[in-house]
């Protein structure tokens, strides 16, 4: 396996990472397990990345960052939102 597919492979994972707690949170509306710091502190993190990125003009590494920042933006904003509802029942 060369050094650029496990790049690839990496990148792919660590991209679609978020997208099924995402999909079930949004099926569910329940987030009490859910703890606020994790996609917050990967949201900052990944964005680190991103300006990262942009800052060594690696269009790779942007693009890779891209939909982990939004997915844990969206999770952050769930937790947020559905996280009001959690604690009334």
């Amino acid at each position: 396996m060369t050094p650029t597919t496990v790049g690839l492979v990496a990148g792919t994972l660590t991209s679609i990472a978020a997208v099924p707690q995402v999909v079930k949170t949004l099926k569910t509306r329940h987030v009490r397990d859910i703890s606020i710091w994790q996609p917050l502190l990967l949201a900052f993190g990944v964005s680190l990345w991103m300006v990262y990125g942009i800052l060594i003009n690696d269009f790779p590494l942007i693009v890779a960052n891209i939909t982990p920042l939004i997915c844990n933006v969206v999770l952050t904003g769930m937790k947020l939102h559905y996280g009001r509802d959690d604690h009334q029942g």
